[in-house]
């Protein structure tokens, strides 16, 4: 069987590497020491624009969870008006909910037994559709949400993680609001919960090793080119710089070399590694790798990644991963918030392949279009009056005046 090694050295062409090394039969591979190499950081503007789109959906959906997380999902105004800082909502609470008509109902209510009556919020009854469509979707692709909370906890040290930790990120991967009470209770064969919930240290455990979820996106691509081509294909990493982009030749030699490095997998046992060696390296980059692959838009902030160091064994030091290895990665600054990007998932501005999770989004989205729609309209048509009134006292001013003509003389 022939072997076929087509990532790494159509990587390292792209890099303009020099192959003499290769042919010269006394080289040996040094790696020179990766505290010693810099990369500087460069804005892709491109993967910059694919947060930007996302900005006015995720702002709306923080409002609404915000409405819904209250008893009986109705707040009042006033009350939504003094968390804007913390849903970071630059427009008062008013504005917000008339330029985006459809999401609220307002309704007057006592927020105590004979006091005034005050506005409320609730969800308006295209919400409420919406979060019935959003159910449907999570409850065809409870497997494929099972499989993604299987693959988190596989690649963890102990095969165990912190609940908190994991509700913290449940948007991220598109867990459901509910899936440590509905959805890890159903799968006991997978997940066991331990712990203390009463103080707050409650943890999920894996109970079942599923070898076909201890597979990584690498890997699999791997196997699928394997299986067209019918030659055997290294696992590795798909280096691509962006246009423009170019790395000092003792950064082209270190990359060339640390890819011809053997990929590990992410749901490998590497107990045995040292944490500063080379293989480390390439563990981390890969567990760093298949965490962007499995999140809804192949991007996750810095911070919530950092929040797993102890459990996927990442060096104190792991963001500078992110520009270090920027053919794979792009590190975003954009809204003052560092977000590492997966590459090989953008082509512009846009996403290759959709998680199918994304499907809930894509109903939000439709939900806010439509607001937007009868807001535009209701405005034009306002514009439109305005615009008959102006003409109709500019006729009357004109007539008036005529009149006046005809009296002085």
């Amino acid at each position: 069987m022939l072997f076929k090694s087509k990532p790494i050295y159509s990587s390292i062409s792209k890099l303009n590497l020099d192959f003499k090394y290769f042919l010269n039969p006394k080289f040996t591979f040094q790696i020179k020491p990766i505290s010693s190499l810099k990369v500087i950081w460069r804005k892709d503007q491109k993967l910059d624009r694919a947060i930007e789109n996302d900005k006015r959906y995720k702002l709306c959906a923080r409002v609404v969870k915000e409405v819904l997380n209250e008893p009986g999902q109705a707040i009042p105004l006033r009350y939504l008006e003094k968390r804007r800082e913390r849903l970071r909502l630059n427009v008062k609470v008013k504005t917000f909910i008339n330029n985006n008509p459809g999401l609220f109902e307002t309704y007057y209510d006592c927020i105590r037994p004979k006091s005034d009556l005050v506005p409320f919020l609730r969800p308006s009854d295209r919400l409420r559709n919406f979060l019935e469509e959003e159910k449907r979707i999570y409850n065809e692709n409870e497997e494929f949400i099972v499989s993604k909370l299987c693959k988190l906890l596989m690649m963890s040290r102990y095969k165990v993680i912190s609940v908190d930790k994991l509700a913290h990120v449940k948007r991220e991967f598109g867990f459901p609001n509910d899936f440590l009470v509905n959805l890890v209770p159903k799968y006991s064969n997978y997940f066991r919960l331990t712990g203390c919930p009463v103080e707050g240290r409650s943890f999920l455990e894996l109970v079942e090793w599923n070898p076909e979820f201890a597979k990584s996106v690498i890997e699999r691509r791997a196997e699928e080119e394997s299986r067209l081509t019918g030659i055997r294909v290294r696992p590795n990493f798909d280096y691509k710089l962006p246009a423009g982009f170019f790395l000092r030749k003792e950064m082209r030699e270190w990359v060339r070399d640390w890819l011809e490095l053997d990929y590990t997998s992410p749901y490998e046992d590497v107990s045995h590694l040292d944490q500063a060696s080379r293989e480390m390296e390439k563990r981390m980059v890969g567990v760093l790798h298949e965490l962007l692959s499995l999140s809804l838009f192949k991007r996750v902030p810095v911070s919530i990644l950092g929040k797993f160091t102890e459990d996927y064994r990442f060096s104190n030091a792991f963001s500078s991963v992110f520009t270090r290895h920027s053919g794979i990665f792009y590190l975003s600054l954009k809204g003052g918030i560092k977000t590492a990007v997966l590459r090989e998932a953008y082509k512009d501005d846009q996403l290759i392949e959709k998680d199918p999770l994304l499907e809930v989004k894509d109903k939000f989205v439709e939900l806010l279009e439509e607001g937007w729609k009868e807001r535009a309209a209701l405005v034009r048509l306002r514009n439109e009056e305005v615009k008959k009134d102006m003409e109709l006292m500019a006729i009357r001013n004109k007539d008036l005046d005529e009149e006046s003509c005809d009296e002085e003389l």
